[in-house]
């Protein structure tokens, strides 16, 4: 180990920690012990030290004891670190020195809760670029990219570039490779993220571009973000820091570069950094740490060149990436999928609302196509008007010995992904109400409506190559083209719905098995049938027979329900058996139609979550988007954070928003009759599909008895609501039994 990098890590460790105590010292002689602290919007509390050393902090008061921890984690003073051979001093300084930054943190969200912006898009005309620690409904939205693999893992820099030119480089080539960068810090009066601002690159989380803070203790909210997705998806315990420094290390490929100098603060910060597996990589002629040990490879790797930092970190770090390659103009890959074109942005645009946009996938017979054409009938994109807009009809014809139309939607779903990883082009919606918005940017790099076509054609055979032989891609811009388009398109919509709203599981003998999610939640099976889609909204029944045509190794297997052992509680034998064997004997049954009895599972990446309201003899749900409390006295984070890493929790489930409405939901407890309270904002999403279930179950204005948020967020201040309009709930047997 370099005596010079233990020099400044631990120098900058006993630094930091003083700092710190003596902000905490200000801070209780200036607040009431009793002043709440927290990151806004987060069921972690200050999540690297809850995490880390099961130590809930809630007040100002409370930072004392995580406080003294990290002085207690100072190795012998730094003259004697001559004599230090190993790396143990070097980590219990930087884990000091992440602690006390996340306490300094904590501090500034009593003394200054307006300086950062939580928020997906930072306003950069109104000066609010720093978003600092990423709220719950964030984490989880983004957790999932984490889980897929379409975030392979992130980025961590620290500084500046010497100019915005090379900040936009090596920023854009890990935005090709997919990966998240989070920002802190600055170095010589500038950051990357205000180099970047300059180099008219979006940043935000829909970029991947996370600007956290200008300090360099921002940085400790990437750790934080880190952690917090091991409790969330990984049902990792509070205080369980072996597992979660592990977890880290096996999980989410990280590591940090830094650009500038490297004084003792930042020694600490990268030291800490090493505690996760995460190594640092610097431009700079910094002492090096090269043996492994902690980390996979490297630890501390200095003097990498501007042009070489990309592809030598990730070789550092062991990540295996893949770079998207296709011949278009612009730029290409899921890092661009939340890239905004905004008004001054804007060359052109169709569909919503203003024209029609239409998607349509279509399977054709393998003579009456040819592989890789593309043709678009009508005006090109080149032919129109800066500002105008223009019809689009998208329709793809995929042929394949092995492909069944009920792959169709799978593929057809891709296209709203992969029209958005083209850097410079926005898309929303699909089917018959997509909305495409081309950035000036993009059409200065030479983007055409052909490159659609082209993207299409490459990534369906990248993606599909074991069902498809070939795709050929028609593009329609004029307006008797797209409509008869449309038509066509709604007649095949509506074909595809009745076949899944007619199917019942009684019917079929095979339900499907997604375990998506273990990566982050081991315990976790999710069972798909046919009235109960995923509970991440994703994938209904027809999707997981798609999906295991598709990838028979893949994580929808097939599973034979077997003996029915409660079928009004939706329990089958097969199922348990199948459960017991991929939870890894954690989960030995569960019930599909219950939240009472033994309910089933839940992850993370649920969209909504189910909890028993005993008052109201009813239950309630809550969506992810929906921030503030509920009857159950939990918000939406907080029940995600008890029950995310795959657990069984009776009086609690997490389903999909659109299961809502399925003929099975929660009918061992008396169904869709039994909810009292939604939030405002999902009744009117599943406004139409709530009073048509309710028609059915004989109450047509069911939808206006459920109380939301406007009427009350306790038992007590609904209850004389649900009386009121006589909610049928209150004339049900108990529902505790």
């Amino acid at each position: 180990m370099s005596k010079l990098v233990a020099f400044a890590a631990i120098q900058g460790g006993y630094n930091v920690v003083s700092e710190v105590e003596g902000e905490l010292r200000n801070a209780l002689a200036a607040y009431d012990a009793d002043t709440k602290v927290e990151f806004p919007n987060t069921g972690y509390y200050l999540p690297v030290i809850y995490s880390l050393l099961g130590m809930k902090v809630e007040t100002l008061e409370d930072m004392q004891k995580p406080m003294a921890f990290a002085r207690g984690l100072l190795p012998p003073h730094v003259k004697r670190v001559n004599h230090l051979p190993y790396l143990g001093p070097l980590l219990d300084a930087g884990m000091a020195a992440i602690l006390a930054y996340e306490i300094k943190e904590g501090i500034r969200a009593v003394t200054d809760p307006d300086f950062y912006f939580p928020q997906e898009d930072p306003d950069i005309e109104a000066g609010k670029i720093w978003v600092g620690p990423a709220d719950d409904i964030i984490l989880r939205k983004r957790g999932v990219e984490f889980v897929d693999g379409s975030a392979p893992g992130f980025a961590a820099i620290v500084g500046a570039a010497p100019n915005p030119e090379i900040a936009k480089m090596i920023v854009e080539e890990y935005q090709k490779r997919n990966l998240y960068i989070f920002c802190a810090a600055s170095h010589n009066g500038t950051s990357v993220i205000e180099q970047l601002i300059e180099a008219d690159v979006q940043i935000g989380w829909n970029t991947r571009i996370v600007p956290f803070g200008p300090f360099i203790s921002s940085a400790v909210f990437a750790l934080g973000f880190a952690n917090r997705a091991a409790m969330a998806f990984g049902g990792v315990q509070p205080g369980d820091y072996k597992t979660i420094l592990n977890y880290n290390k096996e999980r989410i490929f990280a590591f940090v570069n830094a650009l500038g100098e490297v004084g003792t603060h930042w020694a600490c910060a990268a030291a800490g950094c090493v505690n996760w597996g995460f190594p640092t990589l610097a431009d700079t002629d910094i002492p090096e740490v090269l043996p492994t040990g902690i980390c996979t490879y490297e630890h501390v790797v200095a003097n990498v060149r501007h042009d070489e930092m990309v592809q030598k970190s990730v070789e550092v770090r062991g990540l295996k990436v893949h770079v998207s390659d296709i011949d278009i103009p612009c730029a290409f890959g899921p890092a661009y999928e939340g890239e905004r074109v905004r008004g001054k942005d804007l060359y052109a645009q169709c569909g919503g609302g203003k024209t029609q946009a239409t998607e349509l996938c279509s399977k054709a017979e393998m003579g009456d196509i040819e592989d890789g054409r593309v043709e678009i009938i009508g005006p090109d994109i080149t032919d129109v008007k800066e500002g105008e807009t223009f019809p689009l009809g998208i329709f793809v014809q995929v042929a394949g010995r092995e492909f069944q139309e009920d792959f169709e939607p799978i593929l057809e779903r891709q296209i709203h992904h992969l029209i958005n990883y083209i850097q410079g082009i926005m898309h929303i919606g699909q089917r018959d109400i997509a909305w495409i918005r081309v950035s000036k940017a993009g059409m200065d790099k030479g983007f055409t409506l052909k490159d659609i076509g082209v993207v299409l054609h490459a990534k369906f055979h990248n993606d599909f190559n074991k069902i498809l032989d070939k795709v050929q891609v028609t593009l329609y811009t004029k307006k008797k083209d797209v409509d008869a388009l449309t038509k066509r398109a709604r007649k095949i919509y509506n074909t595809r719905d009745e076949r899944v709203e007619n199917m019942t599981d009684e019917a079929e003998e095979i339900y499907y098995s997604c375990t998506l999610c273990q990566s982050f939640a081991p315990n976790h099976v999710c069972t798909v049938s046919p009235e109960r889609t995923g509970l991440c909204g994703a994938y209904n029944w027809m999707d997981c027979k798609a999906s295991f045509e598709i990838n028979p190794t893949g994580p929808n297997q097939p599973i034979e329900k077997g003996e029915t052992l409660d079928p009004v509680l939706g329990q089958w034998a097969g199922v348990n058996d199948f459960v017991f064997k991929a939870s890894r004997g954690a989960v030995t049954h569960y019930n599909f139609y219950s939240m009472v009895h033994d309910p089933m599972t839940t992850c993370g990446c649920c969209e909504a979550i189910a909890a028993l309201l005993p008052t109201c003899n009813g239950v309630m749900t809550v969506g992810r988007d929906y921030t503030g409390e509920t009857p159950c006295g939990m918000k939406f984070t907080t029940l995600a954070g008890v029950m995310g890493g795959g657990a069984s929790s009776p009086g609690f489930v997490g389903h999909s928003k659109y299961n809502v409405t399925q003929r099975k939901f929660l009918t061992g407890d008396g169904g869709l009759l039994r909810m009292v309270w939604m939030p405002k904002g999902l009744k009117e999403e599943l406004r139409d599909r709530l009073v048509k279930r309710g028609t059915e179950l004989g109450y047509p204005n069911l939808i206006d008895m459920i109380a939301d948020e406007t009427v009350g967020i306790s038992e007590e201040e609904i209850l004389p609501f649900l009386e009121k309009v006589g909610h049928p709930a209150l004339s049900m047997d108990p529902i505790i039994g």
